[in-house]
């Protein structure tokens, strides 16, 4: 970790502390969710500076651990009466403006793959185009909330759009890591996110962007149906 400059390593935990008060400012300033997610921050943080999750002969594969637990909470949420509640309380305009986060993310993945610790198919000179989340996340937000020429319709095919595309690194990133599931990049594998700060990408950034766009889905795609009902 030597290798990674300085300057990489602000950029990355800035963009984790600008995706926590955007996720807060979604849940309209929910400060119980917001202290909820800096503890886990805390946690994870402490956990990626001690070495835990560089260890890869363990089973299981401590990896899991970093999408693992974030995941199954996302899961829950959704199955759960008061997580539903708490979801449709989610105010949509912060969470469509919260994916500009990921243009920060894939620069930052950018200089880490140049420092050989994650493989180049999860940047944007690789298979990953996640950049296009946040690059048009102001456009839309501009043209839906401010201009109004672009409607619901819309907005809900951009977030399954985004949503595609997050699985999508989110696929190849967990097929590069050291683990029984390793099928890519052998030779450059994806170890960066084992390493702190680059932890919280796995387990903060990409769980609380899973449930921005799920979030938003659910409320364009669901919640005006369930009201009728």
């Amino acid at each position: 970790m030597e290798s990674v400059s300085i300057l990489t390593i602000l950029v990355f935990i800035l963009t984790t502390i600008a995706t926590i008060w955007l996720f807060y400012k979604a849940s309209n300033n929910n400060k119980k969710v917001v202290y909820a997610i800096l503890i886990w921050t805390i946690i994870v943080g402490a956990l990626g500076l001690s070495g835990f999750y560089q260890k890869v002969d363990t089973v299981p594969p401590r990896f899991i651990f970093l999408l693992g637990p974030v995941i199954l909470i996302v899961v829950v949420l959704f199955f759960n009466k008061k997580g539903r509640q708490f979801i449709d309380a989610l105010d949509l305009k912060w969470l469509t403006i919260l994916h500009v986060v990921r243009i920060p993310v894939e620069v930052v993945l950018y200089a880490v793959f140049l420092n050989g610790l994650i493989p180049i198919y999860m940047t944007f000179e690789g298979y990953n185009f996640d950049i296009i989340s946040g690059i048009t996340a102001p456009i839309v937000y501009y043209l839906v909330f401010v201009k109004k020429t672009l409607g619901e319709r819309f907005l809900l095919f951009w977030n399954f759009f985004c949503l595609v595309l997050l699985i999508n690194i989110l696929t190849i990133a967990v097929l590069s890591a050291q683990t029984p599931l390793q099928q890519l990049a052998f030779d450059q594998p994806n170890i960066g996110v084992t390493y702190f700060p680059f932890v919280w990408l796995p387990a903060v950034i990409v769980p609380i962007v899973l449930l921005s766009q799920l979030a938003a889905i659910r409320k364009l795609l669901f919640t005006k149906s369930e009201s009728n009902a």
